[in-house]
């Protein structure tokens, strides 16, 4: 098959390797049918040191089932299904808390002899906990949205969730990226009052506004900070989604909550240190948010997929084919694309 691999910063190649087969009687073999690239996948196309040996890439993917393993149930030969970013055994004790991004069976795309999502099909070791059976064919108009459920709407709404978004609340959400304006339509649809994009490119902030928002603030580092205090009354966002990462961001954060309220972190941090001594400590602000355990919420949002309550499917706004996932991360990096859509 064709697959996707990273060799270092900026040099992504598609090249051929070994069909998946079972390996395990836990695993099925998944024909993709769409995959993307991720904001995530972005930081080590920034940074990654050059090597010999390439990184299978992607994790987000939807296709149908080739095969399965002799101990799989609950999808067969010939289901659509959608695959979260993580893949895990849905009955160990954090799966049954909702937090199966630390299942003690499951892992990751493109590790650990894995293969990336970004290719024609993968090995999908935890069959039976890790995919979801999906009620449309390969030619549903929704495919889009519904390949959202397997990261970015569900990091989306795990932000909101943790920030503790409830009906009535102002909401800050930190960044335009596609982890950003998830994160929005998950404050609208869990009923927040106000929500506060920040974000200084138009094309996505517009989209914002159509997701929900109701104010966009263009301004960067202490004027961005004042101007959402003078949007919220002086007092701050009650519940802040930071959707980006850098330590900038998370200062914007601390500085645009109120007093008792909620900062939820989704971008993967790019700093180790970050402001959280004293003056957090008196101001009795909770710092929450993490990965996302995508698969917790595919069954709660997948209804407003299909009957188009929500419409993530906006947030792809160019679409490549296989050999073309070098230019699809190029056109990310340099802020050409919002997310790229694979078709293989």
């Amino acid at each position: 098959m064709r697959a996707t691999f990273m060799y270092g910063a900026g040099d992504v190649r598609v090249e051929n390797a070994p069909d998946p087969v079972i390996q395990q009687p836990t695993d099925a073999v998944v024909r993709v049918v769409l995959s993307c690239v991720c904001g995530s996948d972005l930081w080590p196309y920034k940074s990654m040191p050059a090597g010999e040996q390439g990184r299978p890439m992607g994790h987000e993917f939807l296709g149908v089932v080739e095969e399965t393993g002799a101990d799989v149930t609950g999808v067969k030969r010939g289901d659509m299904v959608v695959a979260p970013f993580t893949y895990c055994d849905n009955t160990c004790d954090y799966c049954r808390k909702g937090l199966h991004s630390s299942c003690r069976n499951g892992g990751r795309y493109g590790w650990d002899g894995v293969d990336g999502g970004q290719g024609e099909a993968v090995r999908v070791p935890q069959a039976t906990g890790t995919l979801v059976k999906l009620p449309v064919g390969e030619d549903s108009e929704l495919l889009p949205s519904l390949l959202s459920l397997s990261d970015v709407l569900g990091t989306g709404h795990h932000g909101a969730v943790t920030a503790g978004v409830t009906r009535g609340d102002s909401v800050l959400v930190i960044g335009d990226g596609a982890v950003g304006l998830s994160a929005v339509l998950a404050a609208k649809r869990l009923g927040a009052e106000q929500i506060v994009l920040m974000g200084r490119h138009t094309a996505r902030t517009d989209l914002g506004r159509d997701f929900g928002a109701t104010d966009v603030v263009a301004e960067r580092g202490e004027e961005g900070i004042a101007r959402v205090r003078d949007l919220t009354g002086s007092r701050g966002a009650e519940r802040v989604i930071e959707a980006v990462g850098t330590e900038q961001a998370l200062q914007a954060a601390f500085g645009s909550v109120t007093d008792g309220g909620a900062i939820s972190r989704l971008g993967v941090p790019q700093y180790e240190l970050g402001p959280i001594g004293p003056a957090m400590i008196m101001r009795n602000i909770t710092l929450t948010g993490g990965v996302s355990p995508a698969r917790a919420y595919i069954e709660e949002l997948l209804p407003d997929v299909l009957d188009g309550t929500l419409a993530p499917g906006r947030l792809f706004d160019r679409a490549v084919g296989l050999d073309e996932v070098p230019d699809g991360y190029r056109a990310m990096a340099d802020r050409e694309a919002l997310k790229v859509l694979i078709r293989p």
